[in-house]
């Protein structure tokens, strides 16, 4: 009776394993921490440096007698910008910095601090007679992200499917030259068309050489086994240089007619483009931007909600057990080379549609860029794409700021496009795993 009265002996608590912080984390957490450091010092030196801080700007438009540029003080976006920065650095420092969509909500307020601190140094006390004003940076990025976004999309289809396309610039090349031949000879003899669907041609002519550099790359990468970054250098090479020969073997005379193409012009989307401030850049747009803004959703459509998608992303995952199952590798694989052959093609028309007569090396190393935003973006079309359109916004930002002189190095703006591109590519986007067999031929075995 005793024994049962009594009561058990109490059982100390186990110790409890120390937490160990996962080293990858551990990285994340050091990578933010110098990031933001850096951004933070660069924002109050900004604001430091300014003696008057009026600015002006032109957000709604162009200068025009009735747009005049609007006088306000800089001094609440340097200061709101240093606020943002703190946040987010103290956050990193206690190991509290928001992941997923709250990260990139954070790290977007960060970015976009920096650039309007930026932007009031750079604009504030003009050292000459004329004071330029702050433009809307919306239209200069969509014009110049609209080839690189069409090739990030072609890179995705590829590599998706297991096909690494280093060819995107032969296939920017190509496609803006005979966008341009397409384009002229549409203007100087079908009289009949009109001169609003004659860039169309150009169009189809660029995505007539799109397709043509993508089945040369199938053609030696999945028929032959070539190695695929061999390939796709020899057809960028292959492109320069079939594209300057065509070039020249143009007449004099027959230049107008062969090398001139009618531009795209503007059509304004009823309603959205009155939208203050965004409509207009947005929205006030030629055809190739909107095919462009359709081009994303359609190719994460065909990618994730399909049954074709599904097969293409089994082919780079994991051929071997694709072609178990019944599913044609290499077919597949040729269908998605051939498929980004059709935007690479948009994409380097748009160098001739948009600007005008085609010249030698004018796509600049714009495939590359393209390339980088496929990394950047993880291999999903919405990522690049927005990876895209950070590089547009980065050259876009070059070409105004060009305007102030010294004040901001030449040189400096000119690389700041391929520095993003390093960083991007050296792993400050976290890590990034490619799609399993990328870059590997396979072969049926019996």
């Amino acid at each position: 009776m005793t024994d049962v009265l009594t009561p058990p002996a109490a059982t100390a608590p186990e110790p409890s394993e120390p937490q160990v912080r996962d080293r990858a984390d551990v990285r994340r957490q050091v990578k933010l921490l110098m990031v933001l450091g850096i951004v933070l010092l660069a924002e109050i030196w900004f604001k430091l440096k300014i003696d008057d801080p009026q600015v002006s700007h032109l957000f709604k438009g162009p200068r025009t007698l009735e747009n005049q540029p609007v006088e306000f003080s800089g001094t609440p976006i340097s200061w709101t910008a240093v606020a943002i920065t703190v946040v987010a650095l103290l956050l990193a420092a206690l190991n509290r910095y928001p992941r997923r969509v709250g990260g990139v909500v954070l790290s977007v307020l960060v970015g976009l601090g920096f650039y309007g601190a930026f932007l009031m140094w750079a604009y504030a006390d003009p050292s000459g007679a004329f004071a330029p004003a702050i433009t809307s940076p919306i239209p200069g990025t969509i014009r110049i992200a609209t080839a690189i976004v069409f090739g990030a999309l072609a890179g995705v289809l590829c590599e998706r499917a297991g096909v690494v396309n280093i060819a995107i610039e032969g296939q920017f090349i190509a496609g803006a030259f005979f966008g341009s031949v397409f384009s002229s000879f549409a203007v100087a003899n079908i009289a009949a068309i009109p001169i609003f669907w004659c860039p169309v041609f150009g169009m189809l002519g660029g995505i007539l050489a799109g397709v043509g550099v993508a089945a040369l790359l199938a053609f030696f990468a999945l028929r032959y086994h070539v190695d695929q970054v061999v390939v796709g250098v020899v057809l960028v090479a292959f492109g320069y240089g079939i594209t300057s020969f065509l070039l020249g073997q143009i007449p004099s005379d027959q230049k107008a007619t062969l090398n001139n193409p009618q531009l795209l012009e503007t059509v304004e989307i009823p309603v959205l483009h009155k939208i203050p401030y965004i409509g207009e850049p947005l929205f006030g747009q030629n055809l190739l931007v909107y095919v462009m803004y359709l081009s994303v959703p359609l190719v994460w459509v065909l990618l994730f909600q399909t049954r074709w998608g599904l097969r293409v992303r089994s082919v780079g995952e994991h051929p071997k057990a694709a072609d178990t199952v019944g599913i044609n590798v290499n077919r597949t694989r040729w269908q998605a080379v051939l498929l980004g052959g059709v935007f690479a093609g948009l994409g380097g028309a748009s160098f001739t549609l948009n600007t005008g007569a085609f010249d030698k090396e004018m796509t600049a190393g714009f495939g590359f860029i393209a390339l980088a935003a496929v990394i950047m973006g993880r291999w999903h079309p919405v990522g690049a794409a927005f990876a895209a359109l950070l590089f547009g916004f980065l050259q876009n930002l070059k070409d105004q700021l060009g305007i102030l002189g010294d004040k901001v190095p030449g040189d400096l703006l000119s690389a700041l496009p391929y520095l993003a591109t390093i960083i991007a590519v050296a792993g400050f986007i976290g890590r990034v795993r490619p799609p399993a067999a990328d870059g590997q031929p396979y072969i049926k075995s019996d």
